[in-house]
């Protein structure tokens, strides 16, 4: 192996705040909230239904720009991160496993990324590159951003149809992460390997 990239939602940070501040935002409990992207996500819907069945026929993308120009946009802190993910990076990165952060954010997100210093040696997301997962393109820009042949190459994340599948269809190794609502409750049986803590890659990956 030569590089390791990781997802961001689910894999390296929390999604609590997200849904929390959306929470807030819309005037719901955080517990509402929570319940609703459960049931859509169970459902096999994407989560941004949660905010439409609060809000019937409410303009998704219009009433984010609405919380941005109001000041409460992204924010991401220590405390979004999962405790193993500092740790974890660092044990890759001092093996000489080159680490690489690539997930479905927007641009804001990846300087907001920047600004926590982490173990990385770089970042990017759907918002700098113009392309998204599960799209072939996201995961070419992926093979072509990161040292090594595909092959040569580590996707790790929790959503097995965002994450998993579409990075071997890349020709990617994969680890899925048992974390989150969703990798929790689908599975990756094509996964070439399936972990329930980052701190337990270094160990199955450092020796390859």
């Amino acid at each position: 192996m030569r590089s390791v990239v990781f997802d961001i939602g689910e894999t390296l940070t929390s999604d609590t705040r997200y849904w929390g501040d959306w929470a807030r935002w819309l005037g719901v409990p955080t517990h509402t909230m929570s319940a609703l992207v459960g049931a859509v996500l169970a459902q096999g819907r994407d989560n941004a239904d949660a905010i439409r069945i609060v809000r019937p026929g409410v303009d998704v993308a219009a009433e984010w720009r609405a919380r941005q120009a109001a000041g409460q946009g992204d924010v991401l802190a220590e405390s979004d991160l999962y405790p193993d993910v500092r740790p974890a990076l660092a044990r890759i990165q001092d093996a000489g496993l080159w680490v690489g952060i690539a997930g479905n954010q927007n641009a804001i997100v990846s300087e907001l990324l920047r600004e926590l210093t982490l173990p990385a040696d770089a970042i990017a997301t759907s918002g700098e590159w113009g392309v998204s997962k599960p799209s072939k393109a996201f995961f070419e820009r992926v093979t072509a951003w990161a040292p090594g042949e595909p092959h040569e190459i580590v996707y790790v994340g929790d959503h097995p149809a965002n994450d998993i599948t579409p990075a071997r269809a890349a020709g990617l190794r994969t680890a899925h992460l048992r974390r989150g609502p969703i990798g929790l409750t689908t599975n990756a049986p094509d996964a070439d390997w399936i972990v329930n803590s980052l701190t337990e890659l270094p160990a199955l990956l450092v020796d390859l």
